[in-house]
């Protein structure tokens, strides 16, 4: 036997252990995915929109009574609340949540801002004058439930809180009698994870 077959062996020992050091993990993973039955959590609060849907804005009306521009959505995360009834106290507490939410967000809040859309019997000049960072849009009657019918129901199965990006698109949707945290987390990790807006 040369004295080179121990040192022979030796390093195919230590080839061995190297590399088992990348394919035991991987093995291991592969494992718990495909036959465990265990699968990592998304990670989302709301529920994403699959795929993004690009609001079409054609039935939207400013508070001054004229058409929404095409890109009223665009260049900003839009938090938007859907009111369909009246505009009351309920519709007022979630406008604040949405305030102190893009607050928490320190130096990324002018990224983001929030809008009410209502549909029906609402006092939007009220919203207006009381909270001026708030953009204010109306669903006509003549085509409102066509507007509205992008909007899926969220969670809960009524109309709630929603994400739109920064080119318009519908990204996710959340109960309004929801979480704010799960909210926030998931507007921090976009907001993260985008360079844009």
């Amino acid at each position: 036997m040369s004295l080179a077959d121990p040192a022979r062996r030796s390093g195919r020992r230590q080839l061995l252990l190297v590399a088992s050091l990348f394919v035991v993990p991987l093995a291991a993973a592969a494992w718990l995915y495909f036959w465990s039955g265990w699968r990592p959590a998304a990670g989302a609060h709301g529920k994403l929109t699959d795929p993004p849907r690009l609001l079409l804005t054609t039935g939207l009306v400013l508070p001054d009574g004229g058409p929404a521009p095409p890109d009223i959505f665009q260049s900003h995360w839009t938090l938007i609340h859907v009111a369909t009834g009246a505009c009351d106290e309920r519709t007022r507490a979630i406008l604040d949540e949405l305030a102190r939410i893009r607050f928490a967000l320190g130096k990324d809040a002018p990224r983001v801002r929030r809008a009410l859309l209502h549909a029906g019997q609402c006092a939007a000049a009220e919203f207006q004058t009381r909270d001026t960072d708030l953009l204010v849009l109306a669903a006509t009657a003549a085509r409102g439930s066509t507007f509205l019918s992008q909007f899926p129901p969220a969670t809960d199965g009524a109309y709630g809180i929603y994400i739109v990006d920064p080119h318009g698109y519908l990204m996710m949707s959340y109960a309004a009698s929801g979480p704010a945290r799960g909210l926030l987390k998931d507007l921090e990790r976009l907001l993260r994870l985008s360079n844009i807006g």
